[in-house]
């Protein structure tokens, strides 16, 4: 079994100049892509059930399909529970096999994201397993605004709740359809050096492929969350087995055919972010 946590991962990628992919998952087909696309690239690799997932199938089912996947590789395998809304949803994810939970209090006053965030930290590390928290507020494309990170609040959040990564709001937005600008270095440069925990980027598709790789290799940012570009991918091969064959009808029929362009995908993810090879 090659469960991990998401400090077992993300220590090793901030000491060897490469970053982690957090891989959305919305279902069996995409998370096992993305399980089989770890082990053609010998990458570590972490799976996410974010709150849209938990919301279509139940957590313990989540837990339960991940644990299987990761026995199925040799490569380290997260199960990260990702924007836990609060204690008990987070602890749900703990009781169901999840080998890291992610807080997300970025919502909340200072004060109160940092003393929630702790408890959970307390808790996750209690378990044996990590936790992410967030400071700032990483936003929705066409959606509510962004509020990007003071550095300061960084500083004092990563000291007092004792994350294993903390998510950070520089430029980076979530649901974004193609790559924008790119990120504000100079936030993230100010945070860097206020901060040691791995730092962690939400909304990664929005993020130019040559800054990725670039700031994989050469910054604090350990994790990249990768979701809407790969469920484009899984769309338009889902657009193109239908109009191949409009008699085609079986559910597990159709929905192989997204596997291969699924598995594709995340190994020019892992390669862009340095990761094959990092699994021995």
């Amino acid at each position: 079994m090659t469960r991990a946590t998401l400090a077992e991962v993300l220590q090793p990628a901030l000491a060897g100049g490469y970053a982690v992919p957090g891989f959305v998952c919305l279902g069996w087909e995409d998370a096992r892509a993305y399980a089989q696309a770890a082990e053609a690239e010998r990458a570590p690799v972490i799976l996410q059930a974010g709150p849209g997932a938990r919301a279509h199938m139940p957590v313990t089912v989540w837990g339960a399909m991940f644990q299987a996947l990761a026995e199925s590789v040799k490569v380290p395998v997260v199960a990260h529970l990702d924007h836990g809304a609060d204690l008990e949803e987070c602890r749900a994810g703990l009781e169901a096999g999840f080998t890291s939970v992610m807080f997300d209090g970025s919502r909340l006053p200072l004060e109160e994201n940092i003393r929630q965030t702790a408890e959970v930290a307390r808790m996750a590390h209690h378990a044996g397993i990590s936790c992410e928290g967030e400071i700032g507020f990483v936003g929705y494309a066409e959606g509510v605004a962004s509020q990007g990170t003071d550095p300061e609040e960084a500083a004092r959040f990563a000291a007092e709740t004792g994350v294993d990564a903390l998510a950070v709001s520089v430029g980076n937005v979530h649901l974004q359809r193609q790559a924008g600008a790119g990120l504000d270095l100079a936030r993230l440069s100010a945070i860097e050096a206020r901060t040691a925990v791995p730092l962690v980027i939400h909304g990664g598709s929005g993020v130019p492929l040559a800054q990725r790789a670039e700031l994989a290799a050469g910054s604090r940012i350990a994790k990249f969350n990768i979701g809407t570009e790969l469920r484009q991918t899984f769309g338009n091969a889902l657009r193109a087995t239908l109009a191949q064959d409009r008699d085609v009808f079986d559910r597990i029929a159709i929905l192989r055919q997204t596997e291969g362009p699924l598995t594709e995908r995340a190994g020019q993810i892992l390669r862009n972010l340095g990761a094959s090879g990092r699994a021995g």
